[in-house]
């Protein structure tokens, strides 16, 4: 893989996994992410990933308006990477969740690497009543669902990432979507060097486990040699663990309320930037590594700048 010698810290401020009910501290407004945002940035993360919700409600929504306010708002206060995601929900069409990359043109986006079951549906367990009437069949509804970016979706994505000059970060929830890269590098969809995002502890990708993380690592190095950079996040409570893993072998990591809402066992994080902070002190602490300034992560990267966007 590519190294560097600083680490590369990112912040999933919302997500569409998580439900309002689930924590206060979700961020749900446009003022709301976007100063989550911030805030995690000042904290150390060079990259924010950026999904939207209904102010209302919390859903989540593709709404390119609130995608626009949320992207300007950041940018007005900060230097750091814009990530909007293409993910969206999985409940979502690709169609409409790639909308935000011709919108905002942003230096870097989120692109998935396959197909998976993507069930949300065991945290109903957790819970007895919910705050939204959406949130209980939302959640439901992962049972029968899968999360769709077939080799034709990736044909279809892929040519816009390259349009308007915005790099793909890849998640990749399984080994077979590290074989789809391949794939699409190898018919030019893709360019090297990648960056790859593994993702690790959803229910329907791969498991949450240390020797995953390895597997995973192995594979990509056999398939892309020293063409890749990668990321990796830790659903739930393996976020910190994951996180400190990739950070001691080279990579980078993600953190963020989209992936965990705990700051530690039984402790509800109260904003993004305490978990921001925790990646930061663990990777110093544990590994010597100091953290990658927006700047520095683009030219890793390879980012166009942030005055080469449409926000």
């Amino acid at each position: 893989m590519r190294s560097l010698d600083k680490a590369i810290v990112s912040c999933a401020v919302t997500g569409a996994i998580h439900v309002p009910t689930m924590s206060p501290h979700l961020p749900v407004t446009p003022d709301e992410i976007a100063e989550e945002a911030i805030a995690a940035a000042d904290a150390g993360a060079s990259i924010v990933h950026v999904h939207v919700r209904d102010p209302e409600t919390g859903e989540p929504i593709t709404d390119l308006d609130l995608f626009r306010d949320v992207a300007a708002r950041i940018a007005e206060e900060s230097d750091v990477i814009v990530q909007p995601t293409t993910g969206g929900a999985p409940t979502m069409a690709v169609e409409e969740r790639v909308g935000v990359v011709p919108e905002l043109e942003p230096e870097m986006a989120s692109c998935n690497m396959g197909s998976i079951n993507f069930g949300l549906y065991p945290l109903l367990n957790k819970y007895d009543e919910f705050e939204h009437g959406w949130e209980r069949s939302y959640l439901e509804g992962t049972r029968d669902l899968i999360f769709s970016n077939t080799f034709d979706d990736l044909e279809t994505v892929l040519p816009i990432f390259d349009e308007y000059g915005t790099k793909p970060e890849l998640e990749c929830y399984d080994v077979s979507h590290l074989y789809n890269a391949k794939h699409m590098l190898e018919r030019g969809f893709l360019e090297t060097p990648l960056h790859i995002q593994f993702v690790l502890g959803i229910h329907g990708g791969i498991g949450p486990h240390a020797e995953n993380l390895n597997h995973l690592v192995t594979i990509a190095d056999k398939l892309f040699g020293d063409q890749y950079s990668f990321s990796v996040i830790g659903a739930g409570k393996h976020e910190f663990v994951r996180a400190t893993q990739a950070l001691d072998m080279g990579g980078h990591a993600r953190v963020g309320m989209e992936d965990n809402l705990y700051l530690s066992p039984g402790e509800l994080a109260e904003s993004n930037a305490d978990l921001v902070r925790k990646a930061v002190d663990l990777c110093q602490d544990l590994t010597g590594r100091e953290i990658a300034s927006p700047d520095e992560t683009r030219e890793f990267l390879g980012l166009k700048g942030q005055a080469e966007t449409a926000f």
